[in-house]
């Protein structure tokens, strides 16, 4: 009975203890699944923390205007801030060969189409000094280097504010500085030639000259009869010395005559685009015609000197005389446009589509200088260059007798009473 007892006592003993152990152990695994919880539960808030402060970082800085720290560097620009605004009318045209009125002029007129608006990056150049850049750099051909330390801007900013600025000026005053006159200009001209130099239905002088350039390929077509490389500009100038058509970027070894053909000039007036506007001079008919050197073919429309082979009568080197004395009017004026533009005297390193855009706006320039009355110092005048070097065109490849019959008559009227007007230098 006592063994019974005993044996019960230590089973329940052993139970108690069995009870005990097993609840210990659900309390310890109810706490690890609540820490577990807790824990999962801190990681995801953590984690919603750290995205949703991520996205509060990312709209900070896109809606914050920061100032780029890497690519834009901090240039002095003293001389256009500090000196150019107390620049005198004398400096004004020695630096950019206009007065601060013109200049002012030109920026209004190609606001438009240069004008830049600030971004999140950077602030715009503005107009005037995109402006007096291109106009630096086409009246001195620096090197970009010392464009962008005297602007104190980068070397690209140079490059693309000629580029745009000769772009500009060719879409919006090409069509309006250098248009083809109409028949009423026409006439003025006429009349305006007659007045100066007696010379009867004549409404201008064709003519070419030579701006040197690098060429990246073709060099030998770019190599000129003087030694050195070029492309041709023709210019086709009135009585006052100002371009009604010009055409830039023929290679420097390419004829005078082969010019005149591709420049489009031959074909527009071959179509009739000269009205038919006559006048009997030595009973023959004369219509618009320009000036042209012994390089030229002979046409009823050009008229060219007689060429000299020591057998010319008195009446024909008179008729030479006068066709040379009116035709250096051109010749004044492309001394007048090198001389401004200087980039049209020294080697231009830039490609070649944008030194033939370079040209044709230094004739638009030209003609808005002389326009509105822009002075012109004497010691701008360039150098003799030498590219009047002409290559006469063979005897059967002169004229027509059309072409003939009008010369002949303009010898007549040149050489009697009735040419009584004055020759203006």
């Amino acid at each position: 009975m006592e063994k019974v007892v005993g044996l019960t006592l230590f089973l329940c003993l052993i139970g108690r203890l069995v009870n005990q152990f097993i609840s210990t152990e659900i309390r310890l695994i109810r706490k690890r699944r609540l820490r577990i919880r807790d824990l999962i539960l801190n990681t995801q808030s953590r984690l919603r923390r750290q995205r949703r402060r991520q996205r509060q970082i990312q709209l900070y800085y896109q809606l914050r205007r920061r100032p780029p720290s890497v690519w834009v560097h901090q240039r002095a620009n003293n001389w256009w801030t500090v000196v150019v605004p107390n620049f005198t009318d004398e400096q004004w045209s020695q630096n950019f060969r206009m007065s601060e009125d013109t200049f002012l002029y030109l920026c209004h007129r190609l606001r438009t189409a240069m004008e830049k608006r600030d971004t999140n990056f950077r602030l715009c150049v503005p107009i005037k000094k995109r402006v007096a850049i291109a106009l630096w750099k086409l009246t001195t051909n620096s090197e970009l280097r010392l464009v962008s330390h005297l602007f104190g801007v980068g070397l690209t900013t140079v490059w693309r504010c000629v580029r745009e600025f000769c772009t500009a000026v060719n879409e919006v005053l090409l069509p309006e500085l250098i248009p083809f006159p109409n028949d009423d200009k026409l006439m003025e001209m006429a009349m305006n030639f007659e007045q100066r130099y007696g010379l009867p239905q004549c409404v201008g002088v064709v003519a070419g000259s030579h701006i040197p350039n690098v060429p990246t390929e073709y060099h030998a077509e770019y190599f000129n009869h003087m030694g050195w490389h070029s492309i041709i500009l023709q210019g086709v100038v009135d009585g006052n010395g100002l371009f009604w058509h010009v055409f830039a970027g023929s290679p420097g070894s390419m004829h005078d005559a082969t010019v005149l053909h591709v420049s489009g000039l031959w074909d527009l007036i071959g179509q009739g685009l000269f009205p038919n506007h006559t006048k009997n001079i030595a009973g023959h008919e004369v219509g618009y015609y320009l000036l042209g050197n012994a390089a030229f073919p002979l046409q009823n429309w050009l008229m060219k000197p007689y060429s000299d082979t020591g057998q010319l009568t008195a009446e024909q080197r008179t008729f030479n005389q006068k066709i040379c004395r009116a035709s250096c009017v051109a010749e004044k004026a492309f001394s007048r446009l090198k001389g401004r533009w200087r980039c049209l005297l020294k080697r231009n390193d830039s490609h070649i589509d944008l030194v033939k855009t370079m040209v044709l706006t230094c004739c638009v320039l030209h003609n808005l200088c002389e326009t509105h009355g822009e002075q012109y110092s004497e010691e701008w005048d360039p150098p003799a260059a030498g590219d009047q070097i002409l290559v006469a065109l063979p005897p059967e490849e002169d004229a027509e007798g059309a072409a003939m019959g009008v010369r002949d008559a303009l010898v007549h009227y040149l050489n009697t009473d009735n040419c009584a007007s004055p020759l203006l230098e």
